[in-house]
């Protein structure tokens, strides 16, 4: 992506174009978000597949609600990937600021589509399980098969985490989380967290019912795993849903710009930024008691 500025300079009541400026951005960062995405819907496919089977074969709520949330995940890196490629298409004479929000678009499709098909469908199944009770089967499979994928889903989760590594740089982790405009790598990050503890949660539940020989315990883990999924997709919601919004530039993107206006002659002083998240851009004047201002 490419930041675009444009400078403005207001003198004695009239308002002159100074000049435009661009700032690439990291080129690795379009790169480890594709890379992130392909990481979790191998992982995800992979996994629902066998999820299916084993829910299937032993007849467990947990085991269906994890496998109806994999698809879901596998479906969600799709609309992600979709969404980063037409927030690429350049600006056009309907859409001159461009189509960057697209991308945040369909993050918080996939935040809704988490919440729907995951949470709700699977505190449902649970309330099902709890009501009409059926004895499981080969519990042992599932168990199996829920190693299997925390393994899996370890790999997705530790790529993400290193592509994320290479985009934030220096700053940590935390601050990263905080200032990222990355909707996609976010969304990655917290389907990954929310697979994982969902998984560990089927394994409890699952190995509980195996050793008590209790099914009420592989409702519960139903349960417990809709919850789980709720809590994350409310939490990437609320994120993306600042970005739809519009928020200020990244911290470092402001110092970037801050050390360009310092550098050029043309600016007297700076009264306002602004920044846009579909097409970004910075406004740098100098005033007298008649400037205006004037957005391009």
């Amino acid at each position: 992506m490419v930041l675009v500025h444009t400078l403005i300079q207001a003198q004695r009541g009239r308002t002159v174009c100074v000049d435009t400026l661009s700032i690439p951005m990291a080129s690795g960062s379009q790169s480890s978000t594709v890379r992130a995405i392909l990481y979790a819907f191998l992982a995800n496919f992979a996994i629902a597949v066998a999820k299916t089977w084993a829910a299937w074969l032993t007849g467990s709520g947990s085991m269906l609600a994890e496998a109806i949330h994999s698809y879901a995940d596998t479906g969600n890196q799709v609309l992600l990937y979709l969404g980063l490629k037409q927030s690429q298409r350049p600006p056009d004479k309907e859409h001159p600021l461009g189509y960057g929000k697209l991308s945040y678009f369909w993050s918080f499709i996939v935040a809704l589509l988490l919440f729907s098909m995951g949470g709700l469908f699977s505190i449902y199944e649970g309330m099902h399980k709890l009501n009409h009770p059926e004895e499981l089967s080969q519990i042992w499979v599932a168990i199996i098969v829920l190693i299997l994928a925390i393994f899996l889903e370890g790999a997705s989760l530790v790529g993400c985490l290193r592509e994320i590594r290479l985009v934030r740089g220096e700053r940590p982790f935390r601050e990263w989380l905080k200032h990222t405009r990355n909707s996609e790598l976010v969304v990655v990050l917290g389907e990954d967290i929310g697979a994982q503890i969902g998984l560990v949660l089927a394994l409890g539940f699952l190995t509980t019912a195996a050793i008590t020989g209790n099914p009420i315990y592989d409702a519960f883990g139903s349960i417990c795993i809709g919850l789980v999924l709720i809590v994350i997709s409310v939490f990437i919601a609320w994120r993306i849903r600042a970005l739809l919004v519009g928020r200020s530039a990244d911290p470092e993107i402001q110092e970037m710009i801050d050390e360009i206006i310092d550098r050029h002659d043309g600016i007297d002083f700076r009264l306002q930024h602004y920044y846009d998240s579909v097409w970004p851009r910075h406004h740098a004047c100098g005033e007298d008691q008649d400037a205006r201002w004037h957005d391009h």
